[in-house]
């Protein structure tokens, strides 16, 4: 059976709402932690769980650690990236201009005249045209900047702790929120998953399953390594095609896919496989087939994002994503 995976937010909040998503084949959800923690989250992780009992599901909820992302501060308001203008890189204990842009140490450090800054998911690109105790960045491509978004430089490789104080503290509430998995986010050796796994055990989680996203080319490459640590390697796509060229990515799902189906190790596919659906009733022809060929290639599961979270018609996208993969899995065995 394919895991069919929506994600928590404000467009499926209600209890009837994700009682329908459930009932439409729905097997648990993703709730992502990069901003909040389990306890900010306790009325919308309440809800979940009564919509299952109400639907007589026994549902996965998983929760998608901060980990060694590197994101920018905290923003007054959200800032508006107009292409062409410049904007201003400060160090986030120097940040004091709204107009400007609060980033970790370790990234002033980094970043150099020249370097493509890739924001919240590489929606937004700056091209640094000043670099030094103060940093100059030229909009390539813009957009509506909110706080902590992700921040890559393309090319170059900064990473945070492989836990942070809050996903500590989000695993040792595990328990009392009913969270069955976690998803660990830019792994790249199998050895960070060991460091999940013993906080885990600490707080006596040792049934809770690892999903380990490959979000850059150096987890690719070690994907050996990280397969025997984890339950579900998790193919996310978004950082993924950050870290290459985009018309590189099928190519590196697909071999993400056969290492996967050489293992027997079980894998999940997500980002954008519904995306128009977050606007529209309707998928694209696109997409489908997208879901429809990762599940043919093996997946194990499929998850949705935004589509879910913020988007117009959660009970929609769970049908077509959950009815896309049966239809794989039917041609799968003819």
């Amino acid at each position: 059976m394919i895991e069919i995976f929506g994600t928590l937010g404000p467009a499926c909040a209600s209890v009837d709402v994700l009682e329908k998503m459930f009932l439409e084949g729905m097997t648990g959800m993703r709730l992502n932690m990069s901003h909040s923690g389990l306890r900010e989250s306790e009325d919308l992780i309440c809800n979940f769980h009564q919509a299952a009992r109400n639907a007589g599901v026994k549902p996965e909820l998983l929760i998608d650690m901060q980990g060694p992302e590197v994101r920018i501060g905290e923003l007054p308001q959200p800032l508006r990236l107009i292409e062409q203008e410049e904007i201003e890189l400060l160090r986030m204990d120097e940040f004091t201009e709204i107009s400007a842009i609060p980033v970790p140490e370790e990234v002033c450090k980094a970043v150099g005249t020249g370097d493509e800054v890739l924001l919240d998911d590489g929606k937004i690109e700056l091209l640094v045209t000043k670099a030094g105790s103060k940093i100059t960045a030229r909009v390539v491509r813009g957009g509506l900047l909110q706080s902590r978004k992700s921040l890559k430089i393309k090319d170059k490789y900064l990473t945070g702790p492989v836990i942070t104080r809050q996903d500590k503290e989000n695993i040792r509430l595990m328990k009392e929120y009913g969270v069955t998995a976690l998803m660990q986010p830019f792994v790249t050796r199998g050895e960070e998953l060991l460091e999940i796994r013993e906080e885990l055990h600490k707080n006596d989680m040792d049934h809770a399953r690892i999903f380990a996203k490959i979000e850059n080319c150096q987890g690719m490459s070690n994907i050996s390594d990280i397969i025997p640590e984890a339950d579900m390697i998790v193919i996310a796509r978004g950082d993924l095609g950050n870290d290459m060229p985009l018309w590189e990515l099928p190519a590196a799902q697909k071999n993400l896919a056969q290492a996967c189906t050489k293992a027997k190790k079980p894998f999940l596919v997500v980002t954008q496989m519904l995306a128009s659906m977050v606007d529209n009733p309707v998928p694209t022809r696109a997409e489908v087939s997208d879901i429809f060929h990762a599940v043919a290639d093996g997946a194990d599961a499929v998850m949705v994002t935004n589509e879910t979270a913020v988007g117009k018609y959660p009970v929609e996208v769970i049908r077509y994503l959950k009815r896309t993969a049966e239809e794989a899995v039917r041609w799968k065995s003819l």
